[in-house]
């Protein structure tokens, strides 16, 4: 993994009256388990990978209070496990990253919301939006509504999050439906305290099953159940979570001297309104406020006659509503507008339309709320003042700098095998012409960007083949599509690989085997070289391929270039039809110096012979013209001033981040570049004989060199 987390999964297990320090990911788990859950599965995803981490490191005090956990194949498996509260009175969480995983799960959660559930169900939803994000700008709002699933968004402390968790199961049941509850990236890494409780073992559990399975018809989702869920969602579940929510105060009010003013607030947008707040002089270090604020730790459903009491007597109101469209504030102007409160709400209207609301954001966005509302014992001069002085600074440094900051769009990892699969179909465009490239999610969507610029469309996890389905027929040449194994075994196989092969599809596909879902994590999957000890079986790419009925497949190499560019040549140019799948064959770098750094260590403690390889680039052979960098875009190789008096040109070196991986070498070779490569070993606790040579040679060469 990424990170283990074995040693602090030990907190997990404290009692009641104990102090829990620690994170946000492990106090989600910790609200897990004292929340007495039955069962527990996910699919990882930032911000929320490290859950399934968490989890996977807590397997022994799962099996010991008889809690289920299972990573899952996909989104869509792990949101079918909340099935099992539907007819039964357990209780069952699952996670995933949001909104691109919301996506792939919500045919089940359509249904299972149409159902409902009698325990109660969670789904713990990494929120994936603003300048952190790595993927489409979404909320999860619109699923909540669409599916009328509850969603909890509770402030970033871990007290709040704890809290949030355990309420939420009390809301499902109340309310016979599932919860949402949405964590930004800030929220899961959050450090902080709660004071725990006991963990609960589950009632109904793995050491103590269910008595008999049941059957009700009226929750399967056939006519004519479906149109009395939909009778049930508005006039039973909608009314008891308002009501469960009002009377247990789930959203939060915090009074301030600014009586005729407020800020109606998301849950997980507190800290950064605090924060602005504090840079406007209008909150102490604290964190109390001088504005009255309504904290929505529920954004949905909202309560009207809450909202309505916090306006009271509230000559103007702020929403801070992150994201568009901004459902929200209009739910919130139409519940003044029935009310014929005259309550001014503002919101979009100071703050910008979209994008992420940092302090950054928040303070010029309040400051102008203010001015516009003018509340009595306030002189808001202050605040623009602030506000402008900040604007002012921006300016300043943007002038200073005198030109933009370029982008530095992210890349490979140091000796990545996916880099020399891009460096091979580069040097095959060289030869064919461009041809068009289906690209997909997952690290290999790095070779989208310089220096490869390979990839033309990004529809979905393992969707990349299924992308090629429309435009293959339209184009003189086979495209070439990409799927890293992660992809394959999550969608692509049945979408892509099957599809193709039932319709006869003659196009070429590149399946990136490096072993795990490297993107998120490096977490198993089912063709993991290395498998957790529960999951000893590992499973077949190539079987699966030819199971399905795929015949031309070739294995090669991740990192030989040329092996590479000329098995992609033949399958661009064979006469045979059909689907043409290439395994890049090459275990993900960061994996594989994680696996055996610590067997180096222990070979040098027990004095045992080790070998390094490292590569270099001779200065006097090299010409400077640094094709091997644009072939490449390795970290490690990388320019430096030239040694030579009579030229001026930098030469090409590699720097000590070099693991040896060989592609520089690779790809000067393969595209017929230049002999400057070399090929060192470093040889440590070497033997007599080794070290004899060694001075020998070294002699040798000094002779010749005088």
């Amino acid at each position: 993994m990424e990170r283990s987390f074995a040693g602090e999964v030990r907190s997990l297990a404290l009692g009641k009256g104990q102090t829990f320090h620690g994170e946000g990911i492990l106090a989600v788990t910790k609200a897990l388990l004292q929340s007495g859950v039955s069962y527990i599965g996910g699919y990882q995803g930032a911000p929320v990978s490290h859950l399934i981490d968490v989890l996977g490191d807590s397997k022994d005090l799962l099996n010991d209070l008889g809690i289920y956990f299972e990573g899952s194949a996909s989104e869509a498996g792990a949101a079918a496990m909340l099935g099992a509260s539907i007819n039964y009175p357990v209780r069952g969480a699952v996670t995933w990253k949001s909104t691109v995983g919301t996506n792939v799960a919500s045919d089940a959660l359509s249904n299972l919301a149409s159902a409902g559930v009698k325990g109660g169900a969670l789904v713990i939803l990494g929120e994936d939006y603003g300048e952190g994000s790595s993927i489409i700008q979404e909320r999860t709002h619109a699923f909540a509504m669409k599916s009328q699933m509850w969603l909890m968004d509770p402030r970033p402390n871990l007290t709040s999050i704890v809290n949030s968790v355990e309420r939420s199961f009390e809301l499902s049941e109340a309310s016979n439906t599932p919860v949402m509850l949405q964590l930004r990236i800030r929220a899961c890494h959050v450090h902080g305290t709660f004071e725990c409780k006991d963990n609960r073992g589950p009632r109904i559990s793995t050491r103590d099953v269910i008595d008999a399975p049941t059957f009700d018809y009226s929750r399967i989702n056939l006519p004519p159940s479906i149109y009395e869920h939909e009778r049930q969602k508005v006039e039973e579940r909608w009314p008891a979570a308002v009501k469960f929510i009002r009377e247990n105060k789930v959203n939060e009010q915090f009074a301030g001297d600014l009586a005729d003013i407020g800020i109606v607030v998301q849950g997980g947008l507190y800290n950064s309104t605090i924060r602005a707040l504090q840079q406007l002089d209008l909150a102490d270090e604290f964190g109390v406020s001088r504005i009255p604020l309504y904290v929505l730790n529920v954004v949905y459903p909202l309560v009207p006659d809450e909202f309505l009491e916090f306006c009271s007597g509230k000559r103007a109101v702020l929403l801070v509503e992150e994201g568009q469209p901004n459902y929200i504030e209009e739910s919130l102007q139409a519940a003044l507008r029935r009310a014929d409160v005259p309550t001014l709400l503002h919101g979009k209207d100071v703050l910008p339309m979209a994008g992420e609301y940092s302090g950054e954001v928040l303070l010029p966005g309040i400051a102008r709320f203010l001015k516009e509302a003018q509340p009595e014992g306030l002189d808001t001069r202050n605040a623009t003042a602030v506000a402008n002085a900040m604007a002012d600074d921006k300016e300043r440094s943007k002038q200073a700098l005198g030109v933009p900051v370029p982008n530095r769009p992210p890349g490979f990892c140091i000796g990545c095998p996916e880099r020399p699969v891009f460096s091979a179909i580069k040097q095959l465009q060289a030869e064919v012409g461009n041809v068009h490239v289906n690209a997909d999610i997952g690290c290999h969507t790095f070779g989208t960007l310089p220096p490869f610029n390979v990839g033309s469309t990004v529809l979905g996890y393992g969707l990349g083949l299924a992308s090629s389905s429309g435009i293959g027929p339209l184009l003189p040449n086979r495209t070439i599509s990409i799927m890293g194994d992660g992809g394959f075994w999550h969608n692509g196989f049945t979408s892509g690989v099957v599809n193709a092969v039932y319709n006869n599809q003659d196009s070429v596909l590149v399946i990136l085997k490096n072993g795990y879902t490297s993107a998120t994590g490096t977490q198993a999957i089912p063709s993991s070289p290395s498998q957790p000890s529960s999951k000893p079986l590992t499973l077949d790419i190539e079987k699966a391929l030819r199971g399905v009925g795929v015949k031309w497949i070739r294995t090669v190499g991740s990192y030989r270039v040329e092996d590479m560019v000329e098995t992609l040549r033949e399958a661009m140019t064979t006469s045979e039809g059909g689907l043409k799948v290439i395994l890049a064959d090459g275990e993900c770098q960061l994996e594989r110096q994680r696996r055996i750094k610590p067997q180096i260590a222990k070979q040098l403690k027990a004095g045992e012979r080790v070998v390094r390889t490292r590569f270099g680039i001779d200065d006097d052979v090299c010409t400077g013209d640094h094709s091997c960098i644009r072939l490449s875009g390795c970290p490690s190789l990388t320019i430096k001033p030239n040694p030579s008096a009579l030229r001026t040109d930098p030469v090409a070196t590699v720097n000590t981040g070099c693991v040896g991986c060989g592609l520089c070498g690779e790809n000067a070779h393969a595209a017929v570049l230049c002999p400057s490569f070399y090929k060192a070993e470093v040889v440590q606790n070497a033997t007599r004989f080794e070290r004899f040579m060694a001075k020998v040679r070294g002699a040798v060469v000094e002779a010749l060199a005088a």
